[in-house]
């Protein structure tokens, strides 16, 4: 199926700055996003290629559920030396 979209000029720069910096084209970008909405599964991780960690979990199955993936502040226990 063939949609055609007339997306206003800041929309546009908006998804296409947000494509670039998952290293992706806007139209893959935005097929992401309509698959998602629509509730289908994504893609296996096999076929996810990633240039680092945060473009891995952008990318992941888990994108867009919600999960907390902020660090820890803990700081290390004072440990005693004998």
């Amino acid at each position: 199926m063939t949609v055609t979209l007339n997306l206003n000029s800041e929309v546009e720069k908006g998804l296409t700055a947000r494509a670039r910096e998952r290293g992706v084209s806007l139209d893959d970008y935005l097929q992401e996003i309509v698959t998602r909405e629509a509730g289908v599964p994504a893609s296996p991780p096999s076929a996810v290629k990633a240039k680092n960690l945060s473009d891995l979990l952008l990318n992941s199955p888990f994108a867009g559920a919600g999960l907390n993936l902020e660090r820890s502040q803990d700081y290390p226990r004072p440990t005693e030396l004998e």
